[in-house]
């Protein structure tokens, strides 16, 4: 592989290493595209104002009619076209018992086979770097996992101009536009719960995703400015409960409670990944997000972490 950090990139590109187990087994999806005769991984270039993930689900779904949600990130891949520089995320994503439907146009065929005949039939030398990645993953019992994912708030109208109630600050226009934001972020993985400070600013945040995808939604007094001040322990136990609950969760809270958040994701998982976290004041721009997977098998486990900023206008 190239060195992105050299050399300019001329061109980004997502996409996934969808996955299944038939009968124990682990099996991957190729497909073949026409217009180059290859066999390859379903991938494509980011869309302008597209985060990777985002951009890796949409790909999938238009080459192959599958709405993935995503798991481990996998090696991103880096080889040169024409333009120049191409980088390619790539993450893993757990498919069931679907129906593959090729658009017919840019991917004629499919093939479900497995990660050693993947490894084999992919044209492109470096894509067989996420399928061992994913290989590995798979015999260390880390591919099965659910996301836990805390967000900070989108941008809020600013304290000095707010003579209300603190908990009533909203958000600011450019942060109502990050909620919308956020929410195609958080499509990514779908969290199936969110769990929210009460407070307005944080309320605003997550309701774009929860009326799009209609999450439960709870709403946490324990995590707002205040309360986490005067309790810090019942807002970390607010947290940990998550871990215990292994349901694909986002938790939207504010500034100054992120490193309590923080220190209680740092106790489930490697001082490599710790190393990751966030360590200084602010932790997280407005409507940023640190995404952490949560190995199904080894209860409690995180085996990555992720940060990701919702595009902002």
């Amino acid at each position: 592989m190239g060195n992105a950090t050299t050399q300019q990139v001329a061109v980004v590109a997502a996409g996934a290493v969808c996955w299944r187990k038939e009968q124990g087994k682990l099996e991957v999806l190729l497909i073949h595209r026409p217009r180059y005769k290859d066999w390859s991984l379903p991938k494509g270039k980011i869309d302008p104002g597209e985060t990777t993930p985002e951009c890796a689900v949409r790909e999938v779904r238009e080459e192959v009619g599958i709405d993935i949600k995503l798991g481990i990130p996998l090696p991103s891949i880096e080889y040169q076209v024409a333009s120049g520089l191409k980088v390619v995320h790539y993450w893993a994503a757990r498919t069931e018992a679907v129906k593959v439907k090729p658009d017919g146009k840019e991917v004629d065929e499919f093939l479900w086979c497995s990660p050693e005949r993947a490894l084999e039939l992919v044209t492109n030398p470096s894509d067989r770097e996420p399928v061992q990645a994913l290989v590995a993953a798979f015999q260390e019992q880390n591919l099965a996992t659910w996301p836990l994912i805390l967000v900070r708030h989108a941008k809020a109208k600013p304290r000095s101009s707010w003579t209300r109630a603190e908990g009533e600050r909203p958000l600011a226009a450019s942060g109502r536009r990050q909620a919308v934001a956020v929410s195609r972020l958080l499509q990514a993985w779908a969290p199936e719960r969110v769990v929210s400070s009460p407070w307005d600013r944080c309320v605003q945040t997550v309701m774009p995703y929860v009326k799009r995808a209609n999450p439960k939604l709870k709403l946490v007094d324990a995590i707002t400015e205040h309360n986490a001040a005067r309790k810090p322990g019942k807002a970390k136990g607010v947290i940990e409960k998550q871990f215990d609950k292994r349901v694909p969760v986002a938790v939207c809270t504010h500034r100054p409670v992120l490193p309590l958040v923080l220190d209680v994701l740092r106790k489930h998982m490697s001082v490599e990944l710790a190393n990751l976290l966030p360590t200084t004041d602010p932790y997280l721009a407005p409507g940023e997000a640190i995404i952490c997977h949560v190995s199904s098998k080894n209860h409690g486990h995180v085996v990555s972490v992720e940060q990701f900023r919702a595009y902002d206008d």
